[in-house]
This record gives structure tokens, C-alpha cells and sequence, in this order.
């Protein structure tokens, strides 16, 4: 039998290792829990809602200030495969991180299939680039942002990284102090074989000019590649994948799976200051001293 991509010869079988509900018993059961983190951090910390960092309805951005002045940014970058989510449900990635001083800003863009996976890449550097320029204003320390996401909003990132800003943005050539990439899809070509190709409408061209595992650049950005340990095979390579490249080009990454997390609970760490996430960020973006 003929294959459609590397060794999968039908739609369920890519399906099978893309797909990571039709591993859950409940799988209204992560979504809830998104909500309910959420909820308790926008009731519970001070929060900036709903700022506009572009023209269009959907260019938003929700950030939680640290307490203290001149405190380092997570930019984090929401999943849902493109086409599910805003930023609404991931307030609750927020609750760990203020606790160790570290300002939040959670993305939020439009959604396939309204627009394409080009605007969804454009708006995600468009909202990085505003926080770059516009974070002091909220007392984030614009020479300590660091980026990432979770799932598709890993691969938001990772385009991020991948970005020409002192040519597209006039911002230094690599303006970003850190990146946490959580279960990535960095090799778009499989999900196109998937059951969201009617809502993500991949091309060759937009799989080309978006994954990132094949445009990766010399970049001098710390970034931890990760995913969880009870996730797919294919979750674990796709994060091989962008580590191999960008090891090629000697880029500081590294590579680790978050033990017994899977593909929901793998970004639950951000919400508690002793997990191994958030420890990673604050001590990649505060070094010289641990609270």
C-alpha cells in the first residue's frame, strides 16, 4: 500500500498521532481545566485586557504585570491547532509565573479558516514586535522578553525566532532573551494528510514558507524544546526535528520531555512557581539570582 507521508499509508493513522483527544476518557475534561485556570488569574491578578497590538478585531493581547518595575516578559502563544481558542482560556498560565516576578502577556489572533496560517504568522510577529516596543509602559523590561507556546503557538514561536527583525521590524537582529516551546508542530507537511486540513488549508506554499524545522536561522536565543512524556511518537519527533536544526546552525537549545504530562497538561507547570518550566524561565531570564 502506497504511503502518504514518511511510513503512514492512511488519513487515521496520522490522525492517530495528531489528533491527542482520542487519547482522553473526558475530552472536555482539559478544555475545563484551561477555563477554570484562567478565570482564577484574571480574578486574582492584576491584568491589562484586551490591548490592541494590530488593526484587526482579533489583534490582542491580555497582560499580567509583575509587581515590581523593570520585571522580565513571557510572551506566550496559544494552541487549538490554528483554528480553536483565544486568549481567554490561558489567563491561568500566568498564576506561576507572577509569582517568581515575571510579567505575562498572553496572544491573542484570528483563527483558520477565516484567515490563512501566513496572517496567523504575521499577527503572532506583529504581536511580539509590540511588546518589544511598548512593555516598559506596563513595567516590563523590553531587554528580557522571552517567548513560547503550546502546540500551535509553539510553532507561532518558532516562527518568531525565525524572523528577519532588524529587516521586517527595525528591532535588534535577535531582540528575544529566551523560548519555551511546548509540543510543537515544527514539519506542518503531515497535518495536511489530517483531519484539519478542511479548516487549516494547507498548501505546499504555506507548508513551506511555515515550518519552521526546515527555515531555521543562526540564533543566539536560550530555547527549551519540550513536550510530554505521554504524548504522541510523532510530538517527539517533530520536536527532534527543530532541535537537530537548530543544533546544526549551534543555536542553544535544548531538548527534554516534561515526564508523565500529556498533550494538555503538559503547559499545567506555568501555573505553579516550583515547576520545572517555570523555574526554567525565570532562571534564563533572572540568572544571577533565585527567590
Amino acid at each position: 500500500m502506497p504511503t502518504i507521508y514518511r511510513d503512514f499509508q492512511t488519513q487515521a493513522e496520522i490522525d492517530a498521532q495528531y489528533n491527542p483527544s482520542l487519547k482522553l476518557a473526558n475530552p472536555a475534561s482539559a478544555g475545563q481545566h484551561y477555563v477554570e485556570a484562567a478565570q482564577r488569574a484574571r480574578d486574582t491578578l492584576p491584568c491589562h485586557l484586551d490591548v490592541p497590538y494590530g488593526p484587526t478585531l482579533a489583534e490582542t493581547l491580555d497582560i499580567f504585570p509583575a509587581s515590581q518595575p523593570n520585571a522580565p516578559v513571557f510572551v506566550f502563544i496559544h494552541g487549538g491547532y490554528w483554528r480553536a481558542y483565544t486568549s481567554k482560556e490561558f489567563s491561568g498560565v500566568a498564576l506561576g509565573l507572577n509569582a517568581l516576578g515575571i510579567t505575562t502577556v498572553v496572544v491573542n489572533y484570528a483563527l483558520c479558516p477565516s484567515v490563512s496560517l501566513d496572517e496567523i504568522t504575521r499577527q503572532a510577529r506583529a504581536s511580539v514586535a509590540w511588546v518589544l516596543r511598548n512593555i516598559a509602559a506596563y513595567g516590563g523590561d523590553p531587554s528580557r522578553v522571552a517567548i513560547g507556546g503550546h502546540s500551535a503557538g509553539a510553532h507561532l514561536a518558532a516562527m518568531c525566532l525565525q524572523t528577519p527583525w532588524a529587516q521586517d521590524y527595525g528591532l535588534p537582529e535577535n531582540p528575544i532573551a529566551a523560548a519555551l516551546l511546548f509540543s510543537g508542530l515544527y514539519d506542518l507537511a503531515p497535518l495536511r494528510f489530517s483531519y484539519l486540513q478542511p479548516q487549516i488549508q494547507l498548501d505546499e506554499g504555506i507548508i513551506q514558507r511555515n515550518s519552521p524545522a526546515f527555515r531555521v536561522r543562526a540564533c543566539p536565543t536560550p530555547t527549551w524544546i519540550t513536550w510530554g512524556g505521554e504524548e504522541s511518537t510523532e510530538f517527539e519527533r517533530q520536536s527532534q526535528l527543530l532541535h537537530t536544526a537548530s543544533q546544526a546552525l549551534g543555536n542553544p537549545t535544548e531538548l527534554a520531555p516534561i515526564a508523565g504530562a500529556d498533550h494538555f497538561t503538559v503547559i499545567h507547570g506555568l501555573e505553579s512557581a516550583d515547576s520545572a518550566a517555570a523555574r526554567w524561565l525565570y532562571q534564563t531570564l533572572s540568572p544571577i539570582t533565585t527567590p
